[in-house]
């Protein structure tokens, strides 16, 4: 008979362990997560986050907490990206930089260090020029280029960053080499543009939004977007490929990741919650209205999606004569 009650206590104390597991896993998050910034507070990526963040808290139930790592021109924060503990409470948000650094020889992480989540903003570069450049079509400034190589310059970030890689990109598609036209450094678009209409540059990679006042005061001019289609904010800019017949679609982006190793469930958990996020009409009103794109991938499309972004860099990269 004591065996009995000694087997009968064991089993259903090893049921209620089962349970508490099960319990606790489904419970995921138990407690507030850290998501890591590489990029400075007030800048685009921040913003970004702490609007993502906002509706994860909602969704989730826990306290979403932005923390902003900067330095090294975002390896810091990427690089305590992929040193977090996976346990899903430790995440990040990665930009198109996490792609490069390992070709550049600034860090030797890359995006298979990461644990991908979601896609959720894509901003095309966009080709300008100045309003007295002469130019009437990207054609006429293609064919000009070709014509007089090392004659041009560009300006509108660092050296390798995405949107000078956009540029590059372009024109290494359009059979016209890279280094013939020199990058003229800047901390941004910002003062690249100011440049651009002083006369300074020829032409500066930049997204839409960044070039819009510049615009309505005649003093740049947009030949192309680098996207698959049309913006919808900016209907009246064209693709490139709408012009050189080539699509061509290319620019910086921002996306949800955890560390390598990241449970599926957890994964699961957090997708389902950045999507929600995602279409809310919060989230996409506040995108509209601060100029960013939006575009959507859950964990698998990511992971495509920055596969494809890492290969296409690494060809770009070495043409430029940057791989390290």
């Amino acid at each position: 008979m004591r065996t009995r009650q000694i087997a009968f206590t064991l089993s259903t104390s090893l049921l209620a362990l089962a349970v508490s597991a099960g319990a606790a896993q489904a419970a995921y998050p138990e407690k507030p997560i850290q998501l890591i910034v590489p990029w400075s507070a007030g800048g685009g990526t921040d913003a970004v986050a702490r609007q993502l963040a906002n509706g994860l808290q909602e969704e989730l139930g826990q306290q979403v907490n932005v923390v902003n790592r900067t330095g090294g021109a975002g390896v810091v924060g990427h690089t305590a990206m992929t040193l977090a503990e996976p346990d899903g409470y430790t995440l990040g948000l990665p930009t198109a930089e996490i792609t490069t650094y390992r070709h550049i020889g600034t860090a030797p992480i890359s995006y298979e260090d990461l644990t991908p989540i979601a896609l959720v903003n894509f901003d095309s570069a966009a080709f300008n020029i100045g309003a007295d450049s002469g130019w009437d079509s990207l054609e006429a400034a293609l064919d000009d280029i070709k014509a007089n190589p090392d004659q041009y310059t560009v300006s509108g970030s660092a050296p390798g960053a995405a949107y000078h890689l956009a540029f590059a990109g372009f024109l290494n598609q359009q059979g016209i080499d890279p280094n013939s036209v020199a990058l003229v450094p800047s901390e941004g678009a910002a003062p690249g543009l100011q440049e651009l209409a002083a006369g300074g540059v020829d032409f500066v990679f930049s997204s839409l939004p960044e070039s819009e006042s510049m615009r309505q005061a005649g003093r740049v001019n947009t030949l192309a977007v680098f996207a698959d289609d049309r913006l919808e904010a900016f209907p009246d800019i064209p693709t490139s490929g709408e012009i050189t017949g080539q699509p061509w679609s290319a620019g910086t982006w921002r996306g949800l990741a955890g560390p390598k190793g990241l449970p599926e469930d957890v994964v699961s958990t957090l997708a389902e919650a950045a999507q929600k996020v995602y279409e809310s009409e919060e989230f996409q009103s506040f995108m509209q209205q601060r100029g960013f794109g939006t575009q959507w991938e859950g964990p698998e499309g990511f992971a495509a999606f920055m596969a494809e972004a890492d290969a296409n860099n690494a060809e770009i990269i070495d043409k430029l004569g940057l791989a390290q």
